[in-house]
């Protein structure tokens, strides 16, 4: 399926503003660039909707991931494993024992060059964990899951208001 297969991440990014799904398909293309044999795993949650590329069909290996908030609707580009990944000019944000990312305001600002090095380091990093060749897939676009129920701005502002008046 791969970068021209789009039907399911263009459905999951319907409710954004159109900025919004022109700036993650473009950050979309750039990682099918790079790794046109690996997989894109979808999730359609409540909070957020990520799109993460794989060696395989399971998030313990996905590399490096684009995650949109519905309510903030600040664009990501993580990275799974990103605390073990080198970074030598510090940009990635993040504390925790994994995932480290950095926010993308526009695309102009998008540091490609510095990325596709932090990239490459995640893919064999991920390759690494791939205990089983067999579990090696290519090319898939794989919805992992879809929540029925959304987090939306208007739904925040409401749960908001009802908390309010107890």
């Amino acid at each position: 399926m791969s970068k021209v297969e789009s039907k399911h991440i263009t459905k999951c990014l319907k409710p954004f503003p159109k900025e919004i799904i022109h700036r993650v398909l473009s950050l979309r293309e750039f990682v099918w660039d790079l790794y046109p044999k690996c997989n894109e795993l979808i999730y359609d949650n409540y909070n957020a909707v990520a799109v993460g590329w794989s060696p395989t069909d399971r998030m313990g290996h996905v590399f490096c991931n684009l995650a949109i908030g519905r309510t903030s609707h600040n664009v990501h580009f993580g990275f799974l494993w990103g605390s073990k990944l080198s970074d030598p000019d510090k940009i990635l944000i993040g504390e925790g024992n994994q995932y480290r990312y950095i926010l993308v305001p526009e695309l102009k600002k998008f540091p490609k060059k510095y990325i596709i090095k932090l990239v490459k380091e995640a893919y064999i990093n991920a390759l690494s964990k791939v205990k089983d060749p067999g579990q090696l897939k290519s090319g898939l676009t794989i919805v992992k899951s879809v929540s029925e129920k959304k987090r939306t701005l208007k739904s925040l502002k409401s749960r908001k208001r009802m908390l309010g008046r107890r």
